[in-house]
């Protein structure tokens, strides 16, 4: 499997996203913010639940393997 994109890399799409955030609602600021296809990977690959905030969302990315 490709690595992970960053924690960095990651955030620079979902800037303004209001957290708690549900993973669709990731999804959408991460599409309309222009994200590439190893981002939208990332994103569509987390678990369905509500994230509390861009460490959590880090974290469940880093688990995805």
């Amino acid at each position: 499997m490709a690595d992970n994109p960053s924690f960095i890399e990651i955030q620079k799409y979902l800037s303004g996203v209001d957290y708690p955030a549900s993973k669709q609602d990731l999804i959408d600021r991460a599409r309309e913010s222009g994200a590439g296809d190893e981002v939208m990977q990332a994103l569509e690959s987390l678990p369905d639940r509500e994230f509390e905030g861009p460490t959590g969302v880090s974290e469940a990315v880093a688990q995805r393997d």
